[in-house]
């Protein structure tokens, strides 16, 4: 069963598509202004995005505010005109310094208005492929403007990477839409109170399991999407893949363990357990007893977070967070002073 606490929507910044969509279908107009290219100190990755809708409202950033400006009025006219436009700043730009970037970084800007050259039946297809956590990537004629999906296969470098960008061809941009990254948070402990605010910042969308009704309150959890059903039920029913952390906070091996087991099964990026070295050599044990080799159970970072000397439960959310990152980032132990298994 699910409580009654529903999900809070992950950041807008992450749900472009989906915004710009849903400004078009309400008659307010939208543009998805894109990072096509960066060089230099751009203060956004390619791929980042800004929705700009018909009223000057907007969602996102295309440069962490440097631009936004320049790209607001041209939005405008590209929504009035129904024609994409491909924008270029950078500190060569004497109207670049005029909106503040002086920072020696250049960023290339594509904007598309909706039910323009960017067709609302693609830009539907895309949000529902993003709900149903289906990988696929958006190329774009960066001349013409028009843009078609294509399948994940086409780019398979690209979508183990997760970066967008502009072919060799230097016209077509290709976007890469791979599922949004959820953390699944069993046991609605302190921990987990730091924790799951902390990941949705970081794009994360979080959804806590917890059985026991005192933990998992909406008052403890406000907005939050908990299903009160026993962990194995509950990842079940999530589905756990590449895109997917698990953290196991219980303490509890009657709770902890059948969704531990599910995880080891599955293609979780990074599955996390509390507890300290003596409760990890026991549920190593206990792993080895389901039938897990050594080499499986390797995959479990335990006790949970990277070694920075954390000690309240706010400090241990962020070692938790970072070892995430490093995980999914490929990022050498060493070079954070951590751990990496």
């Amino acid at each position: 069963m699910t409580s009654d606490t529903m999900q809070a929507a992950t950041p807008r910044f992450e749900n472009a598509p989906e915004l710009a969509l849903a400004w078009h279908r309400e008659g307010l107009g939208a543009v998805l202004c894109t990072v096509v290219e960066t060089w230099g100190s751009a203060p956004r990755r390619t791929g980042a995005q800004l929705v700009v809708g018909g009223d000057g409202r907007i969602e996102g950033s295309v440069s962490g505010g440097c631009v936004e400006g320049a790209v607001i009025l041209e939005a405008q006219e590209a929504l009035t005109r129904g024609q994409h436009r491909l924008l270029e700043f950078g500190v060569s730009d004497a109207d670049a310094f005029a909106v503040g970037l002086a920072c020696g970084g250049t960023i290339r800007v594509l904007l598309e208005p909706v039910g323009g050259t960017l067709d609302p039946e693609v830009l539907e297809a895309l949000v529902l492929a993003r709900a149903e956590r289906r990988a696929l990537a958006y190329e774009v004629d960066l001349t013409s403007g028009k843009g078609h999906l294509v399948n994940a296969a086409s780019y398979p470098e690209r979508m183990r990477m997760d970066r967008s960008g502009v072919e060799a061809d230097g016209t077509t941009f290709v976007a890469i839409h791979n599922p949004p990254l959820r953390l699944i948070v069993v046991g609605a402990v302190h921990i987990a109170q730091a924790l799951v605010p902390m990941a949705r910042i970081a794009g994360y969308d979080p959804v806590l399991v917890e059985p026991r009704a005192a933990f998992g309150s909406a008052a403890r959890f406000p907005g939050e999407r908990i299903l009160e059903d026993w962990p194995d039920a509950a990842v079940e029913q999530l589905g756990l893949d590449a895109r997917t952390a698990l953290v196991l906070l219980t303490h509890d091996p009657k709770l902890d363990d059948p969704a531990l087991i599910s995880a080891l099964r599955a293609e979780c990026f990074y599955i996390g357990a509390l507890g300290s070295k003596r409760t990890h050599g026991q549920r190593h044990q206990r792993m080895l007893a389901e039938g897990f080799s050594q080499q499986d159970i390797a995959r479990i970072h335990g006790p949970v977070g990277l070694d920075i000397g954390a000690a309240s439960p706010a400090e241990i959310a962020v070692s938790i967070l970072a070892e995430m990152t490093v995980v999914l980032r490929g990022a050498l132990a060493g070079a954070l002073g951590g751990k990496v298994a």
